[in-house]
């Protein structure tokens, strides 16, 4: 039986994209190597960025599977602020805020291409 979930992120630069995913999650890694940087998002959730798997991975390719960061509280509005602090910090944005019919999202990316969308909790 599963006890945990830990999405992996393959990135170029595990260091960097720690620093990156550290500063929109607001929280330091929980575990770290030169290749392999994990956060714990809580009770039975994580998450990995993990270098070094492929070369050279490229913002160019599309990704087809998403990073969800759901907002647990302040409904449309925490979306929206989140998103002008991203916005503000220079992520780049792939889409702006809007409502997708479970409620308001957005999605972003990572300087690796990974995409990050931002959405309430179900």
């Amino acid at each position: 039986m599963t006890t945990s979930v830990l999405s992996i992120v393959y990135v170029n630069d595990a260091p960097a994209a720690a620093r990156f995913y550290g500063d929109l999650l607001g929280m330091s890694p929980s575990f770290e190597t030169p290749g392999y940087i994990t956060f714990d998002l809580g009770p039975g959730a994580g998450l990995a960025l993990w270098s070094g798997q492929f070369e050279d991975l490229s913002p160019d390719i599309p990704r087809t599977s998403e990073v969800c960061l759901a907002v647990h509280e302040g409904g449309p509005d925490e979306v929206d602020a989140i998103f002008k602090e991203w916005q503000s910090k220079g992520v780049t944005i792939l889409q702006e805020p809007r409502d997708a019919g479970f409620g308001p999202t957005f999605l972003a990316a990572d300087s690796d291409g990974n995409r990050i969308r931002v959405a309430p909790r179900d």
